[in-house]
This record gives C-alpha cells, structure tokens and sequence, in this order.
C-alpha cells in the first residue's frame, strides 16, 4: 500500500490566540473581483440595517425637537462633549490647567484626546463647512465605518448573518443617539473594530496602527493597546513552542507580532506624555481627570451607586434605572463571552474597557455610553438572535429600534446632562 505524504504546512489549520481557531474563515474580501466592491457588497445588509436604525433614531428625535421648540443641529452637534471638542478646535488646547470655576472645578480640555477635533479642524479648514457640521459629519461617517467592522468581526467569528444582527444591535443600544451625535464614540468604535477584526486575521501590522488611532481618540484606547500587545503575544509564543516541537529548536520569532507589541499603545501613550510635558509634570494627564472628576477606585463608587438605586432612590430617574441595568447587563454578557469562548483579543478588549469603565469613579451618569465602544459584549445575544427565524429577529430588532428612539429622544431633550 503506498504512503500517503502529509500536506502542506499550509494547508495544515493553524492556532489563533485565546481560542480562534474557532473562527469562520470566509474568504477575504479580495479573493475575488473588485476587494471593495466584494467586501461592501458582503457588509451591505449590516450597513443598511444600521443606518435604518439610526435614521429612526434621529426621524423620532427630530419630530420630537420641533414640538418643542428645539433645533436638531444643536443637540446632536453643539451640545455637552461636542462643545468641548469644538473649543479645541477653535481655540487650541490650554496650556495650563485653568483656575476653579463657580462650582469650583478647574476643568480643562486637555482631557479630550486629540484626533477628533484634529479631523474636524481639518475638514472644515478645507470644506465650507461650519466646525460643529464638520464634527456631525465625520461622526456620521465613522459610524458607518464601525458597523461595518462591528459585521466583519461577527461574520470573521461565525457567519453573515449573525455580522448583520451584532451591527444593527450595536444601532439600537439605549445609548445609540451618542452614534449620531458629534462624539468620539463612533471614531473610536471603527477604529478599535477594524483593529480586533485584523488581529482575528492576524494582520498585526494593521490592527497596531488601528490601535494607535483609536489610543489618540479615547482614554480607552489603552485597553484595546492592551489587548492587541496581548494577543500579538500570545501568537508570538504559539509560534516559538509550534516551532520547537517541530524542529526540536526555537526559530526566530516573527517581526510583525514583535513590533505590533510595541507599536500599538504608542497613541496613547504619545498624549499622555504629551500633556505631562505641556504641564511640567509626569502625571499631567491624570491630573487633568482628576480635577474633572475622574478616577479610578476599583469599582467602589459604581457599586455604591448601584446600591443606591436598588435601596435608597424611591423616584429613581429613568436614566439612572437604564445605566444600571446596563452595567449589570455588560457583567452578565462578559461571562456569557468568556463561556462561548470568544477569542483572545475581543476578550481582553472587553475585560480592559470593563474594569476601566466600571472601575472608574465619577460620571455615573455616562457610563452607559462609555460601554458603547465594548460591542463585543453583544456577540451572545446577536448569535442567539441570529439564529431566530427572520420574522422574530425583525421584531426584535424594529422593537428595539423604537425604543432606542425614543429613549434617545427623552435623552436629549428630557435628561439634563449629558448622554
């Protein structure tokens, strides 16, 4: 009987980091054809789904604005965060941390990340376009943007369909007016499922300089950093124990991994040093979120407020009651991630975003919208979803684009802090 030769290492399944292997590989999106044009045509129901959405979003927001007398361009461009980032904008970043104003808060705008306002200086330097519509414009853009990263990573992960539920889900979460407003959120959201959605392929060149974007957007850049230095690793040391099985010797080890470790925290880490420099001091930055507020305690004062909203509140605000259930919700989801054997790099981007979100003292009150980047945490309940007849998941979905409407609405015009 003749020997059969073994294949090709090639051809052989190779491991991922934290359990890829697990992943749907379906082709890349320039196997065939035009690569855009294949690869937008594949994400084109998730894209449709999530604009649909949000068109209802801000449909219902609109309406709701005009009975009451409020104008549409200001709530969703010219209010709160949005302020603050076209400040910077106009007028350049402080150089040293204001005096304490009449509450006594000395808040400066150093605690903004600069690549938003940077693209909104830019786009309106060279478009005659107002900054704040500039801002509107570029949210509106990015948002897009990471639905179709939020599509790739569910379609990398499992199939087509369960990549169309996880970004249209991610359309009609509570805080889903944050995605239309002239925010970080969606900036930070594409970037940092782009990043995930290479690292998945283990195009680790791509997902670091992603990384390095999202870390010059968000304070949490650091945690997606964190999580692609993780999972570039973890390949890194998969690589070195493959080869010493095989050759009885350690190999060289790949330099994309290797610079991906280094390459991907140096957005954030480049701010962060920069602010301590303009304000001749090593813990600047840090200083800054103090003095605005924001800390981090471990989880003591998001645990205190979520007992007090349980045993203290007798007319709890219905913000207050969605941002607890919300926190509790990401608590439950995670472990749910962790039991469906997510992938390395989506687990430590959530568990990262988590303990910094939930950790963090301060600012109660947007925590639920600080979690909107974490769209990992959906991935059981689009799989579940998915996995429904049509006709149910549509009803589920249109019934949660109703809601996030109008929660969206009551947000804006009802609640009077921020989002």
């Amino acid at each position: 009987m003749k020997a059969t030769s073994p294949p090709p290492a090639a051809a052989l399944p190779q491991a991922e980091p934290g359990g890829a292997s697990r992943l749907r590989r379906a082709p890349s999106p320039h196997a065939k054809g035009s690569g855009l044009k294949t690869a937008l045509r594949a994400a084109a129901p998730a894209l449709l789904g999530y604009a649909s959405v949000r068109i209802i979003g801000i449909a219902v927001l609109a309406w709701w604005a005009q009975n009451r007398g409020a104008d549409l361009g200001e709530l969703l461009g010219r209010r709160w965060d949005s302020v603050w980032y076209l400040g910077i904008v106009q007028h350049g970043y402080d150089a040293a941390i204001p005096p304490p104003g009449a509450q006594g808060v000395s808040r400066s705008n150093l605690a903004f990340f600069p690549l938003y306002p940077a693209m909104v200086w830019v786009a309106s330097h060279l478009l005659p376009l107002a900054a704040s519509t500039a801002g509107l414009l570029i949210s509106w853009a990015f948002s897009l943007a990471a639905a179709w990263g939020i599509f790739e990573v569910g379609r990398q992960l499992h199939d087509r369909r369960t990549g169309v539920v996880l970004a249209v889900l991610w359309g009609v979460l509570p805080h889903a007016l944050t995605e239309s407003m002239a925010y970080t959120e969606p900036v930070f959201t594409a970037f940092a499922a782009w990043s995930l959605s290479m690292a998945l392929r283990r195009r680790w060149i791509a997902a670091a300089l992603l990384s390095v974007l999202a870390g010059l957007t968000r304070p949490t850049g650091i945690a997606l950093a964190g999580a692609i230095s993780l999972a570039a690793l973890v390949a890194l040391w998969q690589h070195w124990r493959t080869r010493r099985e095989v050759d009885a010797e350690p190999a060289p080890a790949p330099w994309r991994p290797l610079v991906a470790v280094v390459l991907a925290p140096l957005g954030w880490l480049a701010y962060v040093v920069w602010v301590g420099l303009r304000l001749h001091r090593v813990d600047g930055y840090f200083l800054v979120q103090s003095e605005w507020g924001s800390t981090f305690d471990g989880g003591v004062y998001t645990v205190d407020n979520v007992i007090q909203f349980f045993s203290k509140s007798p007319n709890t605000a219905l913000v207050i009651a969605v941002i607890v259930g919300t926190l509790i919700s990401s608590v439950v989801l995670f472990l749910l991630c962790i039991l469906d054997r997510v992938p390395l790099p989506l687990l430590a981007y959530t568990a990262a975003a988590l303990v910094i979100t939930l950790g963090g003292a301060g600012f109660f009150h947007a925590k639920a919208r600080f979690l909107i980047p974490v769209f990992p945490l959906l991935l059981p309940v689009a799989r579940a979803i998915a996995r429904a007849r049509v006709s149910r998941a549509a009803v589920l979905l249109g019934t949660g684009a109703v809601l996030s409407a109008v929660y969206g609405g009551h947000l804006a015009l009802i609640w009077t802090r921020s989002p």
